[in-house]
């Protein structure tokens, strides 16, 4: 079985791709990343799976496995034209390409730059819940644990408690707490 290592997966030299090519995500079936990665690089499409590598104990064992960061999804870099769209959607395990609006969003090549960096530094990494400004969260853990409000700021993790009968509200800067989206 191939691996995919937390970097690009080159595409066969002048094949669709172009290093001023747009990034896709594309959908897969439950736990077909790795083979549809592998079909897509095969066409000559640039892959990237970003795979976090966990320790599993068995009674008798443990091992390193290699899981993709994002269960379900593979990035890919192509121009976008019918015929390439085409290809990706008639590999096999394929769900169809992440879209906004119907059309297939591209992501920034500076969010999958990150990306490779952050992986490359093999610093202790897991998911975590996509918060937004203005979201209603709920803190879990510690003192404050179940006790919701309304994100007022990400990078310092403000929460706005609002009491609604009185019309005010009180901001909290939250440290070392998780925020969940209610």
């Amino acid at each position: 079985m191939t691996t995919y290592p937390n970097r690009l997966l080159p595409a066969t030299p002048g094949e669709g791709t172009s290093s001023t090519a747009p990034w896709y995500v594309v959908q897969t079936r439950y736990r077909f990343e790795s083979k549809v990665a592998s079909h897509l690089q095969g066409k000559g499409v640039e892959v990237f799976l970003p795979l976090l590598n966990e320790t599993h104990r068995w009674s008798d064992r443990q091992k390193v496995i290699s899981l993709p960061l994002f269960s379900g999804y593979v990035f890919v870099r192509l121009q976008p034209s019918d015929s390439w769209r085409t290809s990706v959607l008639r590999t096999e395990g394929v769900m169809g390409f992440v879209q906004v609006r119907g059309d297939a969003s591209p992501i920034p090549a500076r969010q999958i730059d990150g990306l490779r960096c952050l992986l490359a530094q093999n610093l202790p990494c897991a998911l975590h819940a996509f918060l937004r400004v203005g979201q209603r969260v709920r803190i879990r853990g510690g003192c404050l644990d179940g006790l919701e409000g309304i994100l007022a700021q990400s990078t310092q993790k403000t929460l706005v408690i609002s009491m609604e009968c009185i019309q005010r509200s009180v901001a909290v800067t939250l440290e070392g707490y998780e925020l969940e989206p209610v």
